[in-house]
């Protein structure tokens, strides 16, 4: 029987899925320590003695990444957020411990793994692949945009794909949805992923897809989403108890204040390892030496040579889904003898996060005004993604479109989903 399969790519989780001639879909599960997800972290490891037969630094990739960073004391490198750098011309390669590699064979890497891991699991998965792009690659203008999806496709190349069609990530996520429609429908897609806030406007449903009519009104994406709210919080509630705004004395008896470039680091906690130099080191300890707040120094020193970034973002991430469920809640971070806590408040949150729920109103807005509809002319909103569970996400389309008509369902994999069924059309 024919099959077909779909990958999201994403920024900081993927998922890879296939369709069969019913349109039957099958969800790669990955399995990890505690269990198994229908999500691959978008995730590389690499230490230095894991080398292959050329003596080059082999990566793992996913859960198992996770795992032995966690258990290799940090003597290894993690890469994260790889889709991000996409359409950034000034990332064409890094160093890991000696040796280049560059952003197409880092991305390679993961897709290889996830390819592997999937295919154990489900079989071949065959040459042709339908992968999900945002509407418009985090930082990117429209040349930038080709760069972009330019490099992705050589990175899957890389990994043993030869017919690789790029679908819009929204557009995907309106298929899976389709699939519950016994009416047709003009529909909103929000697509929530780590990096982009895309968004669709589209007619679907039975009688449109037998017809081959889908209508696509218009798209419209903005590079704000999961990863800058978890910056949020790392800024205001984590850096402040690292030094953040603390001041030290100069040599010539002069009050500073700590550099804050120090801290946009650590608000993207894969950039944490940028800071284990010889040099931010000595910088960081003569602060320390002369700070009117040293403790706090000191804590940041110790977050960062002992590679506690990851565990820094967990606790991010358990506060963040809290606030989703509840008006308050603490954040605890206690990891390698560094305790860290403080109660947070949904209000204080979305006070936080104000400028991107703004940006992504704006950007729904906008894709209305270009297309000349009102929000009663959309029949139902569908949300997909991690950060469709936000409340103040959520009511940017309660607020627009009426609560009656906002959905969601298979958050972290609708997009998978729909692209395994776009790839069974030409």
């Amino acid at each position: 029987m024919r099959r077909a399969a779909g990958l999201d790519l994403g920024t900081t989780n993927s998922a890879l899925a296939v369709a069969d001639g019913d349109r039957r879909i099958t969800l790669a599960r990955f399995p990890f320590r505690d269990g198994v997800a229908e999500t691959f972290r978008s995730i590389l490891y690499f230490h230095p003695e894991a080398l292959d037969a050329r003596r080059r630094m082999t990566a793992v990739a996913g859960p198992a990444a996770i795992e032995q960073y966690l258990d290799g004391e940090g003597d290894g490198r993690l890469i994260q957020s790889l889709k991000s750098y996409l359409a950034d011309r000034g990332f064409e390669a890094t160093s890991i411990f000696g040796a280049n590699y560059s952003l197409v064979e880092l991305l390679g890497f993961l897709v290889k793994a996830i390819r592997a891991a999937a295919e154990r699991q489900i079989g071949p998965l065959g040459p042709r692949l339908v992968v999900g792009r945002p509407v418009r690659f985090e930082g990117a203008d429209e040349e930038d945009d080709a760069f972009a999806e330019a490099r992705l496709r050589a990175a899957l190349a890389a990994a043993g794909f030869e017919e690789i069609v790029f679908e819009h990530e929204p557009l995907a996520a309106a298929y899976c949805y389709e699939t519950r429609l016994d009416r047709d429908e003009l529909v909103l897609v929000a697509d929530f992923g780590g990096g982009t806030s895309d968004f669709s406007l589209l007619h679907v449903g039975p009688g449109a897809r037998a017809r081959g009519e889908r209508r696509i009104l218009g798209t419209a994406g903005v590079g704000v989403a999961g990863d800058a709210l978890d910056a949020k919080i790392l800024q205001h509630a984590i850096s402040p108890a690292l030094g953040l705004g603390s001041r030290y004395r100069s040599m010539l008896g002069k009050e500073l204040v700590a550099p804050v470039w120090v801290y946009a680091r650590l608000r993207r906690w894969h950039h944490l390892s940028f800071l284990k130099s010889k040099q931010t080191s000595a910088l960081l300890r003569e602060i320390r030496d002369q700070s009117l707040e040293p403790d706090k120094i000191a804590a940041l020193i110790h977050v960062i040579e002992h590679d506690l970034g990851y565990h820094l973002y967990r606790a991010v991430e358990r506060a963040k889904v809290a606030l989703s469920r509840s008006e308050r809640t603490r954040l605890v971070f206690d990891a390698d003898g560094l305790h860290l806590e403080r109660e947070l408040t949904r209000a204080e949150f979305e006070g936080w996060i104000a400028e991107e729920t703004g940006a992504m109103a704006a950007c729904v807005d906008r894709l209305l005004d270009s297309v000349g509809a009102a929000p009663h002319d959309v029949d139902r909103v569908f949300m997909t993604g991690g950060t469709s569970f936000v409340p103040a996400v959520r009511a940017i389309f309660d607020a627009r479109f009426g609560p009656e008509k906002v959905v969601a369902g298979g958050e972290m994999v609708s997009v998978a989903s729909g692209l395994a069924l776009r790839a069974l059309e030409p």
